[in-house]
């Protein structure tokens, strides 16, 4: 398999800035470019891939009857998706390309077959999806007991943020662009967020516990 893994990265550079046991999944795949705004899966159906990006990123996201859409988590290259339905069940969210990207798609079998090779990788798939089960109790809590300012708060406070507008916004909240319009902007004039000539929000004083 090593030997396998050397000859991909000869024609997928890509691979070589992946880990060890990343690099080694990666090979067993096939390599593909995809536009920005591509649907690579969708919410409901039947599915035994993953994807594993290589370039690019990805959103996970579900939408509402009225096309309402909530943003559950963004994918950058290292990180891998779709591993939620390997069980045989349906998917669980939507995943769209935010941007021209490449990712290495890999079937049920190949997986099974890199942890049949390297079965610490069991453990990390299994870690994985651990950290998702936090994070979506954790939204679950913020959505049931914070109303928008304190979702918008615990987002502003969790880091440093890529790039987002409003709407991409909205979608991680669950709420409409509107408010969070309004409430940036009222952050912005009380001083208290200032957005860089990168165009990501920095926080300059800490947030008020209320608004």
């Amino acid at each position: 398999m090593e030997s396998s893994t050397v000859l991909a990265q000869i024609f997928e550079p890509a691979l070589a800035d992946l880990p060890p046991t990343l690099a080694g999944l990666a090979a067993r795949g096939v390599v593909r470019s995809y536009r920005r705004g591509t649907v690579l899966i969708e919410e409901g159906t039947q599915g035994d891939s993953l994807y594993l990006v290589l370039s690019g990123r990805l959103r996970a996201y579900g939408c509402d009857a009225r096309g309402r859409e909530i943003t559950y988590s963004v994918y950058g290259v290292g990180d891998y998706v779709g591993e939620m339905s390997l069980d045989g069940g349906p998917r669980a969210a939507s995943v769209i390309t935010e941007e021209t990207s490449r990712c290495v798609l890999l079937t049920r079998e190949s997986i099974l077959a890199h942890i049949a090779a390297h079965p610490e990788f069991a453990l990390e798939l299994l870690s994985k999806v651990i950290r998702l089960a936090r994070a979506a109790t954790l939204s679950a809590k913020q959505m049931a007991l914070h109303d928008v300012y304190g979702r918008l708060k615990a987002l502003l406070e969790s880091g440093p943020q890529e790039r987002l507008t409003h709407q991409a916004m909205a979608q991680r909240l669950g709420c409409s662009r509107e408010m969070v319009s309004k409430l940036m902007k009222d952050l912005e004039l009380g001083g208290y967020v200032v957005r860089s000539s990168a165009g990501r929000y920095e926080l300059r004083k800490a947030l008020p516990a209320r608004w």
